[in-house]
């Protein structure tokens, strides 16, 4: 597992190295983190699409904050019964990224 969380940085790291845009090393980033396992971008799988999550929260002070740490620390009854898990290999920087991406995006 932390070989695998070793690879995921250095190869996200290496892409914002090599001026890859950040749009579209983040999607790559949730894929390979496994965020679409239960997510997708405008329909609901497991948890809500990543668009209802941004809608959920436009306009919030400390939106991002608050979607990173649960995803860091999980949560539940957010929305619904499924839970959302924990991920505390996952770096927080590279949550933050995430949390940050998934509130741009548009219904």
């Amino acid at each position: 597992m932390k070989q695998k969380n070793l690879k995921l940085c250095l190869l996200a790291l290496g892409a914002l190295a090599w001026g890859t845009a950040q749009a579209s090393t983040l999607p790559d980033l949730a894929k390979a983190s496994g965020c679409f396992s239960c997510h997708s971008i405008q329909e609901k799988v497991v948890g809500p699409s990543f668009a209802s999550v941004a809608e959920k929260y436009a306009g919030q002070p400390d939106a991002a904050a608050d979607l990173a740490r649960s995803v860091q620390n999980g949560s539940s009854r957010k929305w619904g019964r499924a839970a959302m898990p924990a991920h505390p290999n996952m770096d927080p920087a590279e949550i933050q990224k995430l949390a940050e991406w998934v509130l741009t995006l548009k219904p």
